[in-house]
């Protein structure tokens, strides 16, 4: 009897570790400026809940986006597999703010948004998900106004 109840004493204290080590490891991320701004205050829940692309724009703070050749969207134009479609960003703008990929047709329409510090090069690359064949949309805050940057993938097996 009394080995069960170390056992579990030993399995909480592991546990209670675990949390604390994580926790200050996320508390020196903090500290260091190594945590995104938006991982500490929060997010607009709006704007990932946004079901089309003009609720997401409204949601974000722009309403209607310039077209821009000071962005350059890379993506392919066929992609095999719609679970890892990859995107490169590259925004030539002196004060970009911000950058988000938004696709059309998945099931909601902000697939990823950064916040871009100050003296940063406007340039992100990662990979998305797409449900299906549709428009991806790379869009820009830079000076307190939105661009963006379109261009269509063919997907052959969806991923969402």
């Amino acid at each position: 009897m009394k080995v069960q109840v170390r056992n579990t004493v030993d399995m909480e204290r592991r546990r209670a570790l675990k949390a604390s080590g994580g926790l200050g490891l996320l508390g020196l991320f903090a500290v260091l400026g190594l945590m995104p701004t938006s991982a500490l205050a929060g997010v607009d829940r709006k704007v990932f809940e946004a079901k089309s692309l003009s609720e997401a724009f409204k949601a974000m703070g722009g309403l209607a986006p310039a077209d821009s050749n000071l962005i350059n969207l890379d993506v392919p134009e066929t992609a095999e597999n719609g679970a890892m479609v990859p995107v490169i960003v590259e925004c030539k703008f002196p004060r970009t703010e911000q950058i988000a990929i938004l696709v059309d047709k998945n099931p909601t329409a902000l697939v990823e948004n950064w916040t871009i510090a100050e003296g940063t090069e406007g340039y992100i690359s990662t990979r998305i998900k797409m449900a299906q064949t549709s428009t991806v949309i790379a869009l820009v805050k830079a000076d307190g106004k939105f661009y963006k940057a379109v261009k269509e993938v063919k997907v052959t097996a969806g991923g969402c």
